[in-house]
């Protein structure tokens, strides 16, 4: 009877994904703001480079980060309105020959950067610094929205057909819950 309760007990550790132990991604530090004509969004994404994720990165494959935006005007006695959406796009690839990281952004208007150290590629990857989200005379003065954020990682698309070598790649997979701000503008 112990033996039974033994080979259960190692089977079930065998078969839980470790990734599952692993502190989950969320969005923190959001924070709204904005110039004389458009809303800006700063936020950071913690916890979003697992181990295998860093090996991925350090092996050449390219990874991209997606952050969801979307902006909602709060109607009475009706359903609320969509106002504005923005998806953005970091893109990291590791150049093993140069031994450079080189991060893309796609929907946030900032060129792309090389980085030496991956701590600091890593930090340019999950934060969003300034985003130019909406213009301001899109909205209306005094009235209550709110923002909602989530992020993700891309589906990793390998290279010649390995991603059936390679089937783990989905164990990579994150999504954030979505962080909601209220505001007033």
């Amino acid at each position: 009877m112990r033996s039974y309760k033994l080979l259960i007990l190692v089977l079930c550790l065998f078969l839980l994904p470790t990734e599952s132990l692993a502190a989950k991604a969320k969005v923190t530090d959001l924070l709204i703001t904005n110039t004389s004509d458009n809303l800006l969004v700063y936020l950071k994404v913690e916890n979003c480079f697992t181990e295998k994720i860093e090996e991925a990165i350090l092996a050449g494959i390219p990874t991209t980060f997606t952050f969801v935006l979307e902006l909602y005007r709060e109607r009475r006695y009706w359903f609320d309105k969509k106002e504005s959406f923005l998806e953005v796009k970091h893109t990291i690839k590791y150049d093993n020959v140069k031994k450079i990281l080189y991060v893309a952004f796609a929907g946030d208007g900032k060129s792309p950067e090389q980085f030496k150290e991956f701590s600091r590629a890593k930090t340019a990857m999950s934060e969003l610094n300034g985003a130019v989200f909406t213009p301001l005379k899109q909205m209306t003065k005094g009235g209550r929205y709110y923002l909602r954020v989530k992020a993700k990682l891309e589906e990793v698309r390998l290279p010649l057909h390995l991603e059936y070598v390679f089937f783990f790649v989905s164990l990579w997979d994150f999504e954030t819950d979505w962080l909601r701000q209220d505001f007033v503008y």
